[in-house]
């Protein structure tokens, strides 16, 4: 049976996710600062709900844009796990958790000071096909021309599964990650 874990600290938001044959669980939920202190238990007690050995054959990562700390919890816990389960870490861009549905569509984070990480996906079912506009650094008012005419998905909670499927699709295993 194949099981993947996928997790996300880049945001206020703790996103896990957890795929196998017969199944899929996720959860996100509003954390702040406290990625650290919660992360161990809320993964124990993903794979306690779905009634799974605490072990995955792969391991998605969202690797940011996200706070610097954040950033480092999810990927050191993440690469932790990969050892001691003998499981490949891929990486995908936080970003792209953030798509929903089909279509093309922009996404986007506040990046401080009047910025914003966002980018421009196709997406079918909920995966990222293409990349229309890389992840960038942009403007308010940038974004908005981006964006113009698509929908538009900003500062939500990231979709575990989202980043699940976008790992097993096209998750990066030399990937690096991305500080506000």
């Amino acid at each position: 049976m194949a099981v993947t874990l996928a997790l996300d600290t880049a945001t206020p938001f703790l996103t896990l996710a957890l795929a196998w044959n017969a199944g899929q669980l996720e959860h996100s939920r509003e954390v702040g600062r406290a990625h650290a202190e919660l992360l161990p238990d809320a993964v124990r007690a993903l794979f306690a709900e779905a009634g799974l050995p605490f072990s995955a054959d792969h391991i998605v990562i969202g690797t940011g844009p996200g706070s610097y700390t954040g950033v480092r919890v999810g990927a050191s816990y993440a690469l932790g796990l990969g050892r001691v389960w003998n499981a490949p870490v891929s990486g995908v861009s936080t970003l792209e958790g953030l798509v929903r549905g089909s279509g093309r569509q922009a996404v986007s984070q506040d990046a401080r000071k009047g910025n914003h990480y966002s980018a421009v996906y196709d997406v079918q079912g909920g995966t990222v096909t293409a990349t229309i506009q890389p992840v960038g650094k942009r403007s308010a008012e940038e974004l908005v021309t981006l964006a113009t005419g698509l929908p538009h998905y900003q500062d939500t909670a990231p979709s575990g599964l989202a980043l699940l499927r976008a790992g097993l699709a096209h998750g990066q295993t030399d990937w690096q990650l991305a500080y506000l």
